[in-house]
């Protein structure tokens, strides 16, 4: 525990302007990110007497090492960049606020030639106009139902459009008049596009002048004794009125607003959000999270106002907020949310009247939610902390492992040697630490030393991390990434980050605050493997010098769990937690070896005689390997039988056929598990997916 003392600032360092201002941890991540419209007496107050902090923000202070801050100009700047810095570095002290569900919204696809109507969810994209969200895809697809009969707008998908545009026919809902059909020329780019525009219209509010039209069009129509056409708008109006019966009415006709309702405890706060658009609700949803700050209801109000408006524009952003109390710097605030939205927006707290009463029912949708939430999580969290405890006792550690670190080695046959690292935080896995590493340094089937090299490769770049002065360091062989710069990778400065994703070169932390990847130590050490990989891992900790990290391994067969120094096993009950979330650790370290084990093989996989057949290309090669199973058998068919084979012409089969008579037979893949001759491995697309020896 850090005394702040060491890394306080002097008092005439800090300076009274606005600024947005960030705690370090001893590894430079950062850990906590506040703003202040005068930075002295904010970061000040940080320093007083631990004893008058509050508890969370003692802890915050007592974890960190070191404080910096960056001065600006506006509030309402230090309020952007606050975001900014929340939303890159996921400081572990900063409120979070975590989706309870994933919400369907309706889109319109405004962006493409012909705009299409579908239900979307995840990030929002540019040129969509997007309703919702809603509380389920089938209540948007109901509605949509409805819209269709006045709106026919384009509701298939790029690849059925296309079809229809080459065979010259529409698709059903062409036929029945819910569609109206652009894809055959139907209805021009620009017609479409309107119907588009007003189908948006509609369900942003504007809904009363339509109807009112509608309504004036049938009154003629009847006048005219066109009674078919008449009919047909009746209908029209009668499935609008029906779509509009979805959304209650809440509020005046021209009422656009946002209503956000907080319940809060001690320990957790949960947010419900109603969209108002044109008086109705068009939308809820809904966040819980961890009070790890020391913050307020106000506080919360402004975390949740970042969350939902940081990555909105336009029309997104109501012409109302109303909130439950209003944040510290509440005008610049309100101006962050006028400059989104590109007009005023009013952020206040209702007081009377309809917006009140209706504030209270989304209250009373946070109070359900939080006990909703409260009742699921209780027994996850007590399990959790169950199974580390039971982990800590076993193992005879100082304190529970809240890191938790597992490798394991895969090959096929003693060739591409791979390992995993994965971690495990709070009992929770967190893929964005994965790593995995090649062996490059060997050949062959040596589970302990390739244990030992990992483990050693792993912690030297942690050494190395801890200590570098700036100037990049040589990383370990094989520490890849197969994607990003070749020549970085050729070099080792790239390493392979979740299920392959390329990732920073290692190398200290710069200017931007970006984080080393290795320079956090585990807590524990696991092993998939018995006492001898338990003792390279310890050996490699031995000769790095580190003696702080506790090793175990964790053996298949009868699930033990072996220390480095002692004889025998240590044996979990069956119904243990602790063994229970071992045995996740070492699970999950294993399906990762084996993804990219498997990964590389299918790389590297190849067709044997047939790549030197001249003109049968990837395509048909991979065509007859599919159609026989397997080399061998490709090798025992006859012209005609290969001329079966899609593509595959009677010329190309009879040199298909001369090659393979003339190559020599591949030798047998055998796996080491069983002594089990595996037939054709190399060319069996059968077996490159489910078979061969995966350690």
């Amino acid at each position: 525990m850090a005394d702040p003392s060491s890394y306080r600032p002097k008092p005439g360092q800090i300076p009274e302007s606005p600024g947005v201002y960030k705690f370090r941890d001893e590894h430079g991540r950062v850990i906590y990110v506040g703003k202040a419209k005068s930075l002295r007496p904010r970061l000040s107050s940080y320093f007083q007497d631990l004893a008058n902090l509050h508890p969370r923000t003692r802890t915050m202070v007592t974890t960190a090492a070191s404080v910096e801050w960056t001065v600006v100009s506006t509030e309402v700047e230090a309020l952007q960049l606050e975001y900014s810095w929340i939303k890159e570095f996921d400081p572990r002290f900063n409120v979070k606020y975590r989706d309870d569900k994933s919400y369907p919204s309706l889109a319109v696809t405004l962006n493409e030639e012909f705009p299409r109507v579908q239900v979307m969810r995840g990030p929002k994209r540019k040129g969509v106009r997007y309703f919702g969200p809603y509380g389920h895809a089938w209540a948007i697809r109901e509605t949509v139902d409805l819209m269709l009969r006045v709106f026919p707008v384009r509701t298939c998908s790029a690849g059925v459009f296309k079809r229809s545009a080459q065979i010259g026919r529409p698709c059903l809902l062409g036929y029945i008049g819910k569609c109206s059909a652009p894809c055959v020329g139907r209805v021009t780019a620009e017609e479409h596009r309107r119907l588009a525009e007003e189908f948006c219209d509609f369900m942003a509010g504007r809904t009363g002048a339509y109807l009112r039209r509608l309504e004036q069009q049938m009154q003629e129509a009847a006048e005219e004794m066109e009674y078919e056409k008449a009919a047909r708008l009746r209908d029209d109006i009668g499935a609008l009125k029906r779509a509009m019966e979805k959304n209650a009415v809440v509020l005046a006709d021209a009422t656009d607003a946002d209503l956000i309702a907080i319940a809060e405890d001690e320990l957790e706060a949960a947010v419900q959000i109603f969209h108002v658009r044109g008086g109705r609700v068009r939308g809820q949803r809904g966040w819980v999270t961890d009070k790890v700050e020391a913050v307020d209801t106000a506080g919360l109000v402004e975390h949740a106002l970042q969350q939902l408006y940081g990555e909105e524009k336009g029309d997104s952003v109501p012409k109302e907020v109303l909130v439950p109390a209003l944040p510290e710097l509440a005008e610049p605030v309100a101006q962050w949310l006028s400059d989104r939205r590109g007009s005023r927006v009013d952020l206040r707290i209702p007081q009377r009247g309809d917006k009140k009463d209706l504030m209270a029912t989304v209250a009373r949708n946070a109070q359900q939610a939080l006990a909703l939430h409260k009742t699921k999580r209780a027994s996850d969290l007590t399990t959790r902390s169950r199974a580390l405890e039971e982990i800590a006792e076993a193992l005879e550690l100082d304190s529970a492992p809240l890191r938790i670190e597992c490798f394991d080695i895969s090959h096929l046959q003693g060739e591409d040697v791979v390992a995993s690292m994965v971690v495990f935080e709070d009992g929770l896995a967190r893929k964005s630490e994965y790593r995995r590493f090649q062996i490059k340094s060997f050949a062959g089937q040596d589970d302990v030393r390739a244990m030992h090299e990992v483990v050693g490769r792993r912690f030297r770049r942690y050494l190395q991390e801890k200590t570098d002065t700036g100037e990049w360091g040589p990383a370990p062989d094989g520490e890849t990434a197969q994607a990003g710069h070749p020549e970085e990778a050729q070099a080792g400065h790239l390493d392979e980050g979740r299920d392959g994703h390329p990732e920073a070169p290692a190398g200290p932390i710069d200017e931007s605050g970006k984080p080393k990847r290795f320079a956090y130590p585990p807590q524990l050490v696991v092993v998939d493997g018995g006492r001898p990989q338990v003792a390279a891992a310890k050996r490699a900790l031995d000769e790095l010098g580190i003696d702080d990290v506790a090793v175990c391994g964790l053996a298949k067969r009868l699930e033990e769990v072996w220390l480095p120094d002692d004889e025998d096993p240590v044996v979990l009950p069956r119904s243990s937690e602790g063994l229970y979330l071992l045995q996740r650790v070492r699970d999950e370290a294993h399906r990762f070896a084996i993804t990219y084990q498997r990964g590389k093989r299918a790389k590297s996989m190849k067709s044997g005689p047939l790549d030197t057949v001249p003109g049968l290309g990837e395509s048909r090669r991979q065509a007859l390997l599919k159609h026989f199973g397997s080399l061998k058998r490709l090798r025992a068919a006859t012209v005609e039988q290969i001329c079966e084979v899609p593509g595959v012409g009677r010329k190309t089969a009879e040199t298909v056929a001369a090659a393979l008579a003339t190559a020599a037979p591949a030798a047998p893949a055998v796996n080491t598990a069983t002594g089990e001759i595996i037939e054709d491995e190399a060319t069996s697309v059968a077996s490159s997916a489910t078979r061969g020896t995966d350690r």
